[in-house]
């Protein structure tokens, strides 16, 4: 039985173009104008052609799909790492397929054995918080593509991170606290096995010893970082008596144990100041308002799949750079400004 399907060359022949620019055109090849390529695009609107993907993939060997793995699409902060991501794979002929890890090692090693049978071009992750170990990852460079981190850099020969200076950034946000009187600070600390969460941590202590204050193991408390966890923490922190002052690696913690020390009757920011990380939108709303670590998200997306597409198409191992480090700031508002 014969397929009623049009082909490209049909659209040839109703044209009177050569079918290999027609199939140029609708790869839009540079090698083809753009006013042939519209007219070669209209005409297989018109007859209603359908690209044969799955041949076409075949032939190429690519199947013009990244996987992107994000920690919590819940948060914000990588809400709007992927809305910059699509943008840019959109805009090179690129599908994107997002995957989940719920901060899950077992879920993030099922996700990548996926993305790898189903053969996408490259991954761009930003690995979970249990993730301490790297042979999943390994297993996609090895049979798959080029691997790109975006806001958790993972130390793997030839792979590209994109990031912003967590320790700096850190250390900044720790400056204003002493600067506003604080002295005796917390920390709500993310994993230590995880490259920022160290990193966050480093900059906070640096920060303390640069102005003569004793850090102190008893202050610093690691945790998933969640809303329960800020509320738990707090409740150690009430205990405590002395504390001053909190910096928090991420705003959920930070938000969660200001409500609680709120409802206790502990004044913010004059008997507690508080400053977070991230610039989730509901910092801006709350009262008082949480000073934070603002940084540039929908960008950090732009640079990671642009990096990604490049060596894939490049077919490099990776980049001049094995890491991308991006600027943020620190947006002060009254729940730290004495």
């Amino acid at each position: 039985m014969k397929s009623n399907k049009t082909t490209i060359h049909d659209i040839s022949k109703a044209l009177n173009i050569d079918s290999s620019t027609v199939s140029r055109a609708l790869n839009n090849s540079p090698r083809v104008s753009e006013k042939t390529r519209k007219k070669i695009r209209q005409k297989a609107l018109e007859l209603g052609y359908q690209r044969n993907s799955l041949a076409s993939n075949l032939r190429t060997n690519k199947t013009h799909t990244i996987g992107v793995i994000v920690p919590r699409i819940s948060r914000n902060f990588f809400a709007t790492v992927i809305a910059g991501i699509e943008e840019t794979a959109y805009e090179a002929g690129y599908n994107v397929v997002i995957c989940q890890s719920l901060e899950s090692l077992e879920r993030e090693t099922k996700f990548m054995d996926t993305l790898l049978s189903n053969r996408v071009d490259g991954v761009l992750i930003s690995i979970s918080m249990e993730t301490t170990s790297y042979e999943h990852l390994l297993a996609f460079k090895q049979h798959g593509g080029p691997i790109v981190f975006y806001d958790r850099p993972c130390h793997i020969e030839n792979c590209t991170s994109v990031s912003i200076d967590d320790f700096q950034a850190s250390y900044n946000a720790t400056k204003h606290l002493i600067e506003q009187g604080c002295k005796h600070i917390a920390h709500f600390s993310g994993p230590q096995e995880i490259e920022l969460y160290k990193n966050r941590k480093k900059g906070f202590i640096t920060a303390l010893e640069d102005h003569n204050l004793l850090y102190k193991e008893a202050y610093c408390f690691e945790s998933g970082l969640s809303s329960n966890d800020g509320i738990e923490i707090a409740k150690k922190i009430v205990k405590l008596k002395q504390i001053d002052g909190i910096y928090s690696a991420n705003d959920t913690a930070a938000i969660s144990a200001m409500q609680y020390l709120k409802s206790k009757g502990i004044q913010i920011p004059n008997d507690i100041a508080v400053v977070g990380f991230n610039n989730d939108p509901i910092s801006a709303v709350i009262e008082p308002g949480l000073t934070t670590v603002n940084q540039p998200d929908f960008e950090m997306g732009n640079i990671a799949a642009t990096e990604l597409i490049k060596q894939i198409q490049n077919k490099t191992a990776n980049s001049e750079k094995d890491s991308i480090i991006l600027s943020s700031e620190l947006i002060v508002r009254n729940s730290s400004n004495k």
